[in-house]
This record gives C-alpha cells, sequence and structure tokens, in this order.
C-alpha cells in the first residue's frame, strides 16, 4: 500500500506544477534603433513598435513610457545622455498625435536641455531644425 500512495503523489507533483499560472508578459515598445550621422551631429533613430505607438497615443502612460526608455537604453546604453530622456518623452507624448506613422523618433545628444514648454513648442526639437530624415 505505502509503494502505491508513494507512486500516487510522485505523479501528481508534476501535473501540480505544470498547472501554475505563468508571468504575462509585457509589450514591447521599441523594435530598435539606429544612430545616424546628419553632417557632423548625431541622431539616435527610435523605431517604437505598433504596441508603442498605440500606447504612446493614450494618455497617463508614465509606466508605459518608463518602460519603453528602459528599452532604448538596453539597445544602446550609449543613449543615457543629458536632454535625450527628455526629447524621448516628447516624442511618447505627442509625436504619434502629431505625426501619427512617423517612421522614427529621433533623439540628438547636441540638442540643449530645455523646460517642458519649450521642449513642446519646439517640436521636441529645441535647439534647431528637425532633421532631414
Amino acid at each position: 500500500m505505502r509503494r502505491i500512495l508513494l507512486a500516487a503523489a510522485i505523479l501528481v507533483a508534476p501535473l501540480t506544477l505544470a498547472a501554475a499560472p505563468s508571468a504575462t508578459a509585457q509589450p514591447v515598445y521599441i523594435d530598435h534603433v539606429q544612430w545616424a550621422k546628419w553632417g557632423d551631429l548625431s541622431s539616435l533613430r527610435v523605431y517604437p513598435t505598433a504596441a508603442g505607438r498605440q500606447a504612446a497615443r493614450q494618455g497617463a502612460t508614465i509606466a508605459q513610457a518608463d518602460q519603453a526608455w528602459t528599452e532604448v537604453l538596453a539597445a544602446s546604453p550609449d543613449a543615457d545622455i543629458a536632454g535625450m530622456r527628455e526629447q524621448f518623452e516628447c516624442h511618447w507624448q505627442w509625436a504619434e498625435l502629431a505625426q501619427p506613422g512617423k517612421t522614427s523618433w529621433n533623439l540628438e545628444p547636441w540638442r540643449p536641455e530645455v523646460d517642458a514648454t519649450t521642449m513642446m513648442a519646439s517640436g521636441c526639437n529645441p535647439g534647431g531644425t528637425e532633421e532631414p530624415f
């Protein structure tokens, strides 16, 4: 009788573990990033996924913007430069509203750090015109 109970316990254990709930996957917001040159100036082209574009169109998506920025830095750690996060947040909040489907959101380390009002008034491109790509 002991052998039967022990065998039953062994058979039940793996089934219980297999039935445990799995963690849900978070959406990916950034497809990829790519550094480009515009004359002597550098630009980080950020290519959002469809989920990133959809999340950016929604209001109050601070947690999603934080996740997306984390994805940018995972792909390009050298993007962690003063002013780049602010440009990204401006694009996250306004790019899909102002220019839906724009190929990439471009961030430039040479742009000055400015307040939020100036950032918005400059179309997320303070200190100069938008690059031609």
